[in-house]
């Protein structure tokens, strides 16, 4: 059903690259490691080829599959990696006068 020539296919196409931009978000969300979210990207797109191939009771083949699924996996990655640095790299405040809650 992936192609470009038919408008499901490229209904598709576009399903799975949201599904990589909210992924990316959940990669912020629960992950919260730059290291980390190239690791988890890959380990779920693994998944996800396991669960195709028992699925369709066959390896997947088709070279649009390949295609959109290696987009999606650098974009996620990519995405979930900035998102996650961006709330490592903030400033710690430092405080210097102590607190007191008397």
């Amino acid at each position: 059903i992936l192609g470009f020539s038919t408008p499901p296919g490229r209904l598709s196409m576009m399903a799975f690259i949201l599904n990589a931009l909210t992924c990316a978000l959940g990669l912020l969300y629960f992950i919260r490691r730059g290291k980390q979210c190239l690791d988890f990207t890959v380990t779920v797109h693994f998944f996800h080829l396991l669960g195709c191939w028992v699925y369709n009771s066959r390896f997947p083949s088709a070279l649009t599959w390949w295609l959109v699924h290696v987009v999606c996996t650098a974009l996620m990655a990519a995405i979930g990696e900035y998102l996650c640095m961006r709330i490592e790299l903030r400033e710690i405040p430092l405080n210097s006068a102590p607190k007191s809650n008397v």
